[in-house]
């Protein structure tokens, strides 16, 4: 075999050799839907811990880093049973915060159900408000709050959805319940007066922008994906390719 036809096999093989794509190192996301240039960050006044659960970081839509990337002063720590977790017990234990978690269930404050003088009340301003929120699937979510000793022993606050979530790249146990950067944005509706956030800037409505954007790229992809009836190795392609 001469040098040339060698060289011309080397470059068959290569092309037909599977191409795996590259992954943004800050929102995890291919390259064709990285979003982090489209990131505004912005100070809700309110401290954000998002307890990630390992299955939620494989998610295409993980929200709740989007949401931890988008508010200034926020966690986001990976994990499933936070008993002995030594940040989250830090972060129980420090004086300057006022703990709570974001969690439905019976003994739950709803904040849809009280005025602004009720939340003033419960929510001392003297100290930060701390709010812990379970990011995972439901199933994981009370997998996470049943296991973890110092989160159930946490106030739990809670809201009425006003609304049908808008995650319609995956299927919710309900229409009302909330993907995690909805609940966020809507805690901080619920909550940014007594926190101290001008909500009429409505710069918390940033994550759900962040949110829609997301969802309608995934959705065009599918719709093409559908469209096209590609091959899986081309359709590998097509997730190289798409810009």
């Amino acid at each position: 075999m001469n040098v040339a036809a060698y060289r011309e096999r080397r470059r068959r093989l290569q092309e037909s050799e599977p191409r795996y794509r590259r992954l943004c190192t800050v929102c995890l996301q291919p390259d064709f839907s990285c979003y982090c240039g489209e990131i505004r960050k912005f100070d809700p006044g309110i401290k954000f811990v998002i307890l990630n659960h390992p299955i939620e970081m494989r998610r295409r839509i993980a929200t709740g880093r989007m949401s931890h990337l988008c508010l200034e002063d926020s966690e986001l720590i990976v994990g499933h049973d936070y008993s002995a977790d030594p940040k989250v017990n830090a972060l129980i234990e420090d004086p300057r915060f006022h703990p709570v978690i974001l969690y439905p269930g019976p003994s739950s404050f709803n904040l849809s159900l009280c005025g602004a003088e009720e939340k003033r009340r419960r929510f001392p301003g003297d100290r930060k408000l701390l709010v812990f929120v379970i990011d995972g699937t439901w199933a994981t979510a009370r997998q996470t709050s049943r296991q973890s000793d110092n989160l159930r022993r946490l106030p739990r606050i809670s809201f009425t959805p006003p609304r049908a979530s808008n995650f319609r790249v995956r299927k919710q146990p309900a229409s009302e319940c909330f993907s995690t950067i909805e609940a966020i944005h809507h805690s901080i509706e619920l909550l940014g007066d007594v926190a101290g956030f001008d909500l009429s800037s409505r710069r918390h409505d940033h994550l759900i922008e962040m949110f829609d954007l997301m969802v309608e790229r995934q959705l065009r992809i599918i719709a093409a994906k559908g469209r096209e009836r590609l091959s899986p190795r081309a359709w590998r392609q097509y997730r190289l390719d798409e810009n």
